[in-house]
């Protein structure tokens, strides 16, 4: 029997007669291992089902394509970015490309083309790497072997409801566009946006996006209360935790809300704040490493995102011990009827800074009664003093959506402008009593209390989303003794 030689791997000579060149840096595959890798597979088994969306999608491309006229719309869904070495983070499409298709495939862009009959919708995807190819067990990113089954052209025009084309097709048809202008949403793939000259419009796109987005659609409603029921479900995982994690930190706390997040839908919609006893008053703990201890209070912010990305964003402040001391329940209540009042401001035609306005002038009225700010609350809160805040930094309010601070890119006037049926947002007002602040009484350092909800603004006025959470101080300590009452520590699942 004939020898079969050695492969030349040099990429002067990148097919043979019996080896495929499968990439740089990588050795040749035996071209008898390709053909048994790539024959006797059975058909796949991908869904043939259309997006839950694909009916909304398609009028959100409709209302952006007639938004810029004789325009070219370009708006890519991004690349995997390396974690570490040969791995990557798990693929999370670009929030507004998510929007306009409900696809989640990496490297995809989608283009949206002017024609007599009104804007054109194309999606180009990359080829699947399935088992009519090498890439199928040699490329470890983007082969199915290595990552399971993904649509190609041909499932993701079904599911998506909308003409696909082929990734590699997307310079040339850009190209022989020819006058039509071509305005690109820049910053998801490097290679797309190295395709068209940066322009004004690029970032008008970018605006355009997220005022679209600021009004939520049944859909979206429905998915943002979902979010919300299974983030419920979490914060009920922790407190019949909270027994196990005294002693053992917050990584607990957080372990056991993240994975309520994966059971349930696809990931945490931004990184939880397990913040236990002074670790409250720091905005943005993520580090989650801190003790946890009975007679200390627990801030848990924290949402879950569900399968179609939309997220919720809530935070409750509770006792570890099950019962809030006197001072952590004058700061809680205190809290309490600022968000009281900063709900209450939300309502069709009310300006967004009306929630943050009615909430700081409570805040500041009880911190001046306490003791804590020494001047009269009205001289305090005015705009060239504004001493209230270094009790509470942070503002009450922000869009909720896809993105946890959805609609970023809109202009102050829409986002800061007057609330309309259909926006969501947080309301979130909070106290941080630092525990080396020599302003605050000593009973009260360290402790720090916020409770947001994720408000929906109504026809008639607003709806807590989160409403199912208990806020009343009274109502968490029964909240949590019946959730401890008969049941052994556990993951709640």
């Amino acid at each position: 029997m004939e020898a079969i030689p050695e492969p030349d791997v040099s990429e002067e000579h990148p097919l043979s007669e019996h080896w495929v060149w499968v990439g740089a840096h990588r050795p040749p595959s035996p071209r008898i291992l390709f053909e048994h890798m790539t024959q006797n597979w059975a058909a796949g088994s991908i869904s043939r089902e259309v997006h839950p969306a694909a009916t909304m999608s398609k009028e959100r491309r409709r209302r952006l394509g007639e938004l810029f006229t004789a325009k070219t719309l370009v708006v890519p869904s991004g690349n995997f970015k390396v974690r570490s070495n040969d791995t990557d983070y798990r693929f999370r499409a670009g929030t507004d490309f998510f929007y306009l298709t409900g696809c989640q495939e990496p490297d995809a862009v989608l283009v949206i083309s002017p024609s007599t009959e009104g804007p054109q919708s194309t999606l180009y995807l990359p080829h699947r790497r399935d088992a009519t190819t090498h890439e199928f067990y040699t490329d470890a990113r983007y082969g199915e072997l290595w990552v399971g089954e993904r649509r190609g052209v041909d499932e993701a025009a079904i599911y998506f409801d909308v003409e696909t084309a082929p990734l590699e097709r997307l310079a040339k048809d850009l190209a022989s566009l020819g006058g039509t202008d071509v305005v690109t949403l820049r910053g998801f793939d490097a290679e797309v946006d190295a395709l068209n000259d940066e322009r004004d419009e690029d970032q008008e796109l970018a605006v355009a996006l997220s005022e679209a987005r600021l009004v939520k659609d049944d859909f979206e409603v429905a998915q943002l209360q979902l979010a919300v029921d299974f983030t419920v479900k979490g914060f009920e995982d922790v407190v019949r935790a909270l027994p196990t994690a005294i002693g053992r930190g917050e990584r607990v706390v957080e372990g056991v809300f993240n994975l309520r997040a994966r059971v349930e839908g696809n990931d945490v919609g931004y990184e939880t704040i397990a913040a236990s006893g002074a670790h409250a008053t720091t905005l943005h703990w993520v580090r989650n490493d801190g003790a946890v201890r009975s007679g200390e209070l627990l801030l848990l912010d924290a949402g879950v995102e569900c399968h179609n990305l939309y997220t919720a964003d809530v935070t409750r402040t509770m006792p570890i011990s099950g019962t809030f001391s006197p001072a952590q329940r004058r700061v809680y209540e205190l809290v309490l009827a600022a968000q009281d009042a900063g709900i209450a401001a939300v309502r069709p035609g009310a300006k967004f800074m009306d929630p943050h306005d009615a909430a700081m002038t409570v805040l500041a009225e009880g911190l001046f009664e306490l003791g804590i700010l020494k001047e009269e609350p009205s001289l305090a809160l005015r705009k060239d003093r504004q001493l209230h805040r270094r009790y509470t930094l942070h503002g009450t309010s922000h869009m909720l959506g896809i993105d946890v601070h959805d609609c970023a890119s809109a202009r102050n006037e829409f986002y800061w402008g007057e609330l309309k049926e259909g926006y969501v947002l947080t309301v979130e007002p909070g106290l941080y009593f630092q525990r080396n602040d020599l302003t605050v009484p000593e009973e009260y350092r360290g402790i720090g209390v916020r409770i947001e909800d994720d408000i929906l603004v109504t026809a008639e006025g607003a709806r807590n989303l989160s409403a199912a959470l208990p806020r009343a101080a009274s109502d968490v300590e029964a909240w949590m003794a019946e959730l401890w009452r008969g049941a052994t520590p556990n993951l709640g699942l």
